[in-house]
């Protein structure tokens, strides 16, 4: 059985009373690690320690949710989930990773870049521990998988959608974050809508800029970007904000206006039910399957490890389908699979920054 720790004050003693409950089943273990850094019990299962917004996110956080759900049901394990909390430093999440592994989860999985500096300290004391990582390669070891997408190649499909959907010639962008990664879809999107309409304009903008990672996890944030970007004359609002890309879609679906979903198929999410008659489509990266992945590999006593890439050619980002709208536009089905096509076949190199 699943437990689920929501955290609702920052620190790490408070983190560490809250986690000690989150753990699900096996044995009981001790409250250290053992000499050789293994777990000191067996394995409780599989766990996941989220990104900023946490579950019900309607998007990132939930995917990897959807892979943890699965691999419960499907290889009978029992799983455990830890949530971040507001403002959280970097030993916090040490701290959250430490006790998921301790109590004997294997793998425990941090779902975004930010946890980067923390699985790196933590997997070097737990080397029998597999530990995965979302949205990063800077840190590695053999016992640490780096579960990373090509987004800009999906963005890039939904540049060609935004174009060929909008009527003003004017798109909007929208970022949770000013870093690397959210850079990515930016570069993909601009891409696409530009090889597309040469013309078009693409508007952009950032939430807010690290350490302030607030970006990601403010819907209103997101709703008051996509007001002015409407207001500039954007017709199409592409959001890759988490949480905030909700106020994004409110506010584009509200205006009459189309918006795009991220990471997961928003039209078909329930807290977004009344607004998907505008979402056009998805960029859709496969967090959900990179999850279950990983999981059963180290069930089978096959762990992954090191660098483990989901692309185009794999089905790994894509665009969903699910809006009747979409579907029936023949025209933007149309670019969007020839698109698709010459980026699998390189005909059509995405770049990874604007």
């Amino acid at each position: 059985m699943r437990r689920i720790t929501r955290i609702a004050t920052v620190g790490i003693a408070s983190a560490a009373l809250a986690l000690s409950a989150t753990a699900c089943g096996g044995k009981k273990s001790s409250d250290s690690p053992s000499s050789d850094g293994s777990a000191s019990s067996s394995a409780a299962g599989a766990a996941i320690a989220y990104d900023i917004g946490g579950r019900g996110d309607q998007s990132f956080n939930d995917a990897a949710f959807a892979g943890l759900e699965k691999a419960e049901k499907d290889l009978k394990i029992k799983t455990a989930e830890a949530e971040p909390t507001e403002g959280e430093s970097e030993a916090d999440k040490v701290q959250r990773l430490t006790e998921l592994a301790r109590k004997g989860n294997n793998p425990v999985i941090g779902v975004g870049f930010a946890y980067a500096p923390a699985i790196k300290k933590v997997a070097a004391k737990f080397p029998k521990t597999t530990f995965g990582i979302i949205d990063d390669t800077s840190v590695t070891d053999k016992n640490i998988a780096n579960l990373v997408f090509n987004e800009e190649q999906g963005s890039y499909l939904a540049g060609v959608a935004a174009a060929k959907a909008s009527k003003s010639g004017t798109v909007g962008f929208i970022g949770g974050v000013e870093v690397p990664l959210i850079k990515k879809f930016e570069a993909g999107f601009t891409q696409g809508v530009k090889d597309t309409n040469p013309n078009a304009k693409v508007l952009t903008k950032y939430l807010s800029q690290p350490p302030d990672f607030g970006g990601f996890a403010k819907p209103d944030l997101g709703k008051a970007a996509a007001k002015g970007q409407i207001d500039g004359g954007a017709d199409v609002i592409y959001a890759a904000a988490g949480l905030a890309g909700s106020g994004a879609i409110e506010a584009a679906a509200t205006s009459g206006k189309w918006a795009i979903g991220v990471d997961s198929d928003q039209y078909n999410q329930a807290g977004l039910s009344k607004y998907k008659d505008k979402i056009l489509t998805s960029v859709t990266k496969d967090v959900s399957d990179a999850v279950y992945n990983l999981i059963k590999s180290v069930k089978d006593g096959k762990p992954e490890s090191g660098e483990v890439r989901y692309g185009l050619d794999k089905d790994g980002v894509g665009l969903a389908d699910s809006n009747p709208e979409y579907k029936n536009n023949a025209d933007l089905i149309a670019a969007v699979d020839k698109a698709k096509a010459d980026i699998i076949a390189k005909k059509i190199t995405v770049k990874t920054t604007p």
